[in-house]
């Protein structure tokens, strides 16, 4: 590095650090060229700028100067032109600043950028002409055009040279300003007819190392005399001029006079100012000096413009003065927001004045018109500090809650003094991002369910909520059934906990009459680190169902001994004969009880209440009432569907205790004679099926025989003679046969009586028939051996084949009386019911057996 270093640090005691750093360097310097060691000169640890994210923050659009954060050093990024950067301004410095996070600090650095003599001295003009009277006199002087360097200091415009010195010499006179005003003046007359034009040249020295120049031409005519120059009315000329003026504004106006007449004496305004803007922004009347704004002059650009004027006559005289031209300053410009850095998210932990975002304010104007005030949005947990003039930090000034405010839009408003005023403004999303700080909270600080008992395993019961204010996994809730116990069995065994939704199910199904309620915790847990977590109390209360029958406590019903209500004679109506004890171990309306008297032997002698189950006389008592009374009574109770049991209550209607027993005596061995009758019964029917089934079977079997036989009989093929045997008539009304061959059906005249006969062949010679068939009578003896056999049903009597048929009706019959005479004195209704079943089936077998001879009979008689 060229320049030397020079490092001012200075802390700050408002949470941040601020430092100031100054380095010089010189311009053109060569890219990547060291600047300066900013870790050292900051007194900064080396991994500091590495790990605080260091970064340079300028409010210029090129950026000259970069940071290497692993070396921690500031770099030349692109060559430096010092004329092109701050022109004729010294001294040329760049500002900005670098900024570090995590803690977050910004430092300003400056670097002055020095003058080096890379640029000669030059003349807008390469070529100037003066037309020069010859009589003007020695003295007369002639104003040049003055050069420009654009470097500064030694390195600037230092001298001038004119050569050759034989009529004129220079003079340099320094303004006011700083600048070289440059004039040639006539030491020798001039005489036209010696030497017409001369031509001279005019050296601009600089006074860097090396030097460096530029030339100018300088042509003069020599013309007849004019020997009166224009005179401005005063040497410097001043105005003013608001930035903003609309173009063809006059600034101001300049006067020359010239003593000579005629065209000697006529002046010509015009601007001599070169390589600068004047001529962009301004422009002169050449005849009547006024001087008009061509152009939009900005305060913030410049401030001032100093214009050369020159008046000339037409015989070459001339005059300069100068106009000075202040620019006034409007409030046009905003106040310029820049964020610097910033943070888009802060936890909701944060401690008071954590820095959030740091912001550079920038107003280009000038006095009133640049002073600017900054404030944000009311009722937020933040505010705004400044550091110095132009910058400002965002602080936390008051605890953050997530879960009252999750989002801050911070709006920052900036305004100038100036009349009118200008503001500006930025909004800042902020997101405050979460920590476990809520633990779940349930809906209600106990629960209760409610279960109906006998209910299926698994069964849903009821759900449980808890609400967690924080977010994401910090919300996310589980639900965890605490360990304890139940009459000493874990409260696991009864119900069970979805993690998830908070379910609650039944491990079990409940019996009311075990248990009737019990109560547990569950514990609402976050998914946060660490956890949080509260508890609720749950109580589960069983309902009861209808699931058990009144059970009856008296009269007591036992299998062994019978017991009986006395009722003497004598007794009044609303006697008190007993009451019916009933209980039901069910609760609520399925434990309420009725009785109903649903069957009796006199249902006109007694009544039951249907509150209280008493039995009392509605009459008085006769000697016409049965001694024995039978009372059924039915206890129901009220549920959904009813339950109901049924007791029997025997009552005797006596005077004395002798006549009771003797009674009750009776009484048993009835009881005991029906009981046996009942068995006898149900063994005589047992034996009758058994019989009728052997019937039946024996039936089948032989009808299946002799439907073989037949086929066997039908498939011969013996010629037949028609037979009419007597008492017999011919069903088909005909009397004769057409055919030799002829299958006819005949019947007795009361054959719905008598057993059916079959037709034989139609007289004591079985057949007539060729004697030459052999092998046709052959198979008559073969058939005929048949019907011989001693083992065979049928009978053959004057011819005709006869069937003897099962007499079966009158055994039928029979099995008729037995079902009618059981089922009449069974009392029980299933022994009944079974009985009507079996009476239908043999009715309807009587009947087929009946019809048996009319239908298997047709095939068998024939003649």
């Amino acid at each position: 590095m060229k320049g030397q270093a020079r490092l001012f640090i200075s802390l700050l005691s408002l949470g941040s650090v601020i430092g100031q750093v100054s380095y010089t360097i010189p311009e053109e310097m060569a890219k990547g060229s060291l600047v300066g060691n900013i870790v050292k000169d900051l007194g900064l640890e080396s991994t500091r700028l590495t790990s605080g994210k260091a970064r340079i923050y300028t409010r210029d659009s090129d950026e000259y100067i970069e940071l290497n954060r692993e070396r921690g050093v500031l770099l030349v990024k692109q060559r430096i032109d010092r004329e092109a950067l701050c022109r004729q301004t010294t001294p040329c410095a760049l500002h900005f600043q670098i900024i570090l996070e995590n803690p977050m600090e910004f430092y300003s650095v400056t670097v002055q950028i020095t003058d080096v003599n890379d640029n000669a001295p030059t003349f807008e003009e390469r070529e100037i002409q003066f037309k020069i009277s010859e009589s003007a006199i020695t003295g007369a002087k002639f104003v040049l055009e003055r050069a420009v360097d654009l470097d500064v200091g030694l390195n600037d415009l230092q001298r001038y040279e004119l050569k050759p010195t034989d009529n004129f010499a220079l003079k340099l006179y320094n303004n006011a300003d700083g600048n070289k005003h440059v004039e040639m003046v006539l030491q020798k007359p001039l005489d036209r007819e010696k030497q017409e034009q001369i031509f001279l040249v005019l050296t601009a020295v600089d006074g860097g190392e090396p030097q460096l120049s530029g030339t100018m031409l300088i042509v003069i005519t020599v013309l007849d005399a004019n020997d009166n120059a224009p005179v401005f009315t005063q040497p410097t000329y001043k105005s003013a001029v608001t930035e903003n003026s609309p173009k063809g504004t006059v600034v101001a106006t300049v006067t020359a006079s010239d003593a000579d007449h005629g065209s000697n004496g006529k002046i010509a305004y015009s601007i001599t100012n070169t390589l600068d803007d004047v001529r962009i922004f301004f422009n002169i009347n050449k005849e009547t000096g006024d001087v008009t704004l061509i152009g939009n002059i900005d305060f913030e650009e410049s401030r001032d413009f100093q214009i050369n004027i020159r008046a000339s006559d037409e015989g070459g005289l001339t005059d300069s003065c100068k106009l000075v031209v202040d620019v006034q300053d409007v409030n046009d410009n905003k106040p310029e927001i820049n964020i610097m850095s910033k943070s888009n998210v802060i936890s909701e932990d944060a401690k008071l004045d954590t820095v959030v975002t740091m912001i550079n304010i920038d107003d280009k104007d000038t006095g009133e018109n640049g002073k600017v005030q900054c404030f944000i949005n009311e009722n937020i947990p933040f505010t705004l500090k400044t550091t110095t003039n132009d910058f400002y930090r965002l602080v936390t000034d008051s605890e953050l809650d997530r879960e009252r405010s999750y989002e801050y839009n911070i709006t920052v408003t900036c305004s100038d003094e100036g009349v009118p005023t200008l503001s500006s403004s930025v909004t800042l999303s902020l997101h405050i991002s979460d920590v476990n700080d809520n633990a779940p909270v349930f809906e209600s600080s106990s629960y209760e369910g409610y279960i109906v008992e006998n209910n299926t395993p698994g069964l849903s019961v009821f759900t449980v909520r808890a609400r967690d204010a924080d977010w994401n996994q910090n919300a996310r809730v589980s639900y965890i059934l605490e360990d304890s116990s139940v009459n000493g069995v874990p409260v696991s065994s009864y119900v069970s906990i979805s993690a998830d939704s908070g379910v609650i199910h039944a491990v079990r199904s409940f019996d009311y009459e075990q248990i009737k309620d019990f109560h547990f915790r569950i514990k609402a847990q976050d998914g946060g680190s660490p956890p949080l977590s509260s508890n609720v109390t749950v109580k589960i209360l069983i309902q009861d169902q209808n699931d058990n029958p009144p059970q009856v406590l008296y009269p007591v019903q036992t299998g062994g001994s019978l017991v009986a209500e006395m009722v003497p004679r004598s007794a009044d109506v609303g006697y008190l004969v007993t009451k019916v004890v009933a209980v039901d171990v069910d609760s609520g309306q399925n434990a309420w009880l009725s009785y109903k008297l649903q069957k009796a032997t006199d249902r006109a002698l007694f009544e039951v209440g249907l509150q209280n189950g008493e039995i009392r006389t509605i009459r008085q008592v006769t000697d016409k009432d049965a001694v024995k009374q039978r009372l059924s009574v039915i206890v129901e109770d009220n549920g959904q569907p009813s339950r109901s049991a049924t007791v029997i209550v025997n009552v005797v209607v006596a005077d004395s205790f002798p006549e009771v027993l003797s009674e009750f005596t009776d009484f048993t061995q009835d009881k005991e004679y029906n009981d046996n009758l009942t068995f006898y019964l149900v063994l005589a029917l047992a034996v009758v099926s058994f019989l009728f089934i052997t019937c039946l079977v024996v039936i089948i079997s032989v009808k299946i025989y002799r439907w073989r036989q037949s086929r066997i009989m039908f498939h011969s093929n013996l010629p037949v003679i028609p037979y009419y045997p007597p008492r017999y008539s011919d069903t088909l009304g005909t009397g004769t046969l057409q055919h030799v061959y002829n299958y006819e059906v005949c019947r007795t005249t009361d054959s719905r009586k008598s057993d059916c006969k079959f037709g034989g062949a139609g007289s004591q010679n079985v057949l007539i028939m060729d004697p030459s068939s052999t092998g046709t009578m052959q198979r008559i003896q073969s058939e005929k051996s048949i019907l011989d056999e001693p083992d065979s049903p049928l009978e053959v009597r004057n011819g005709t084949i006869i069937i003897p048929l099962l007499r079966t009706s009158q055994s039928l019959y029979c099995m008729h009386c037995i079902y009618l005479i059981a089922l009449c004195s069974i009392s029980k209704e299933k022994v009944k019911l079974l009985l009507l079943l079996l009476l239908l089936l043999l009715l309807l077998l009587s009947l087929e057996i009946k019809l048996l001879p009319h239908v298997y009979s047709a095939p068998w008689t024939c003649n």
